[in-house]
């Protein structure tokens, strides 16, 4: 192939020599091809001296191949039908029996929130299809999709190229409720409101994503808290609250799913406001049309209702109800 492309051989004259071949006549072939006969007649002048050789003799009204024309129209039918055919062929997907490998890229806790709705349904609609979860976060999003390294991504992110899709999943309202203060009741107990004096106070496990003591209260608010431990991604930050006295920050959708299964956790509203944090679904616009990733995002857009917050859901009814 290097040696064609280095040779600049226009592809499209075989095409072009192929229909001419078939027709027989150089004026039927341009009518085929919706050109004019002189483009036809240049395209064959071209692809003659590309090869060397006379591809076709004049015979009464029509033209005929020569030797060197037929051996080359024998090779172009051979190879020319089975890529047009491949082009126009309808990619053929079925879940129930597709064994496709998908990479999808999941932010802190989503794991435990959306995976195991999203893997009940691949086993319902599509149960040999593979996932291979990889964790990213809003730093390191971007170069994951450019890099293919997955697929697709569900995870708060900034600004992204023009080359990354996105579809908002769930998104917290800016306020108290889009995080909260989590921590152990049997080991601190904490007022039912929360002061931020009391909150500076205590001392906390952070989240750090760049390897220090500085979480989001620091980053955000510019406050300094009594950290007496970092952790590098949130869905550890359960395991470090249980069974100490340290408080942490976390989304509202992570705490609401902990104590579910750790009653003994709580959660307080924050003394003040952080910024709402959306989570979305990203990828990217050059898979946009491929069946198999557009099948699992629709998945993943199914399953947005297991990162409702409760919190939400009361927001709405308070609101019907007012």
């Amino acid at each position: 192939m290097h040696d064609i492309y280095g040779r600049d051989l226009d592809l499209n004259l075989l095409r072009v020599f192929a229909v001419v071949a078939n027709e027989g006549s150089i004026t039927r072939a341009a009518s085929r091809l919706y050109i004019t006969q002189p483009a036809v007649s240049a395209a064959m002048r071209r692809l003659a001296t590309f090869v060397g050789a006379e591809l076709f003799a004049r015979q009464g009204r029509g033209v005929a191949l020569t030797s060197r024309g037929a051996e080359l129209a024998s090779a172009a039918r051979a190879h020319l039908g089975p890529l047009v055919a491949a082009t126009l062929a309808v990619p053929l997907f079925d879940p129930k029996t597709s064994a496709a490998t998908v990479r999808l890229g999941l932010g802190d806790s989503l794991e435990s929130l959306l995976l195991p709705r999203l893997l009940a349904r691949l086993r319902s609609e599509a149960p040999k299809i593979q996932l291979v979860v990889l964790p990213v976060q809003f730093r390191t999003v971007e170069e994951s999709l450019l890099s293919r390294k997955v697929d697709m991504a569900v995870t708060v992110a900034d600004e992204m190229p023009r080359s990354v899709l996105r579809e908002p999943l769930v998104s917290h309202a800016i306020g108290s409720d889009a995080f909260v203060c989590l921590y152990d009741s049997r080991c601190v107990k904490l007022p039912k409101t929360l002061t931020e004096r009391e909150y500076l106070s205590r001392e906390h496990v952070a989240v750090s994503y760049a390897g220090d003591v500085r979480g989001i209260i620091e980053d955000a608010l510019g406050k300094t808290r009594k950290v007496r431990v970092s952790v590098a991604a949130l869905g550890h930050v359960a395991d470090v609250v249980d069974g100490s006295p340290l408080l942490a920050t976390v989304p509202s959708l992570l705490a609401k799913h902990v104590m579910t299964t750790r009653p003994h956790l709580r959660c307080l509203p924050l003394p003040f406001t952080l910024a709402s944090a959306t989570v979305d679904l990203l990828w990217l616009r050059l898979t946009d049309a491929d069946e198999v990733a557009r099948f699992v995002r629709s998945l993943i857009l199914n399953a947005k209702a297991s990162l409702e917050p409760k919190i939400a859901r009361r927001r709405k009814a308070r609101s019907r109800t007012s």
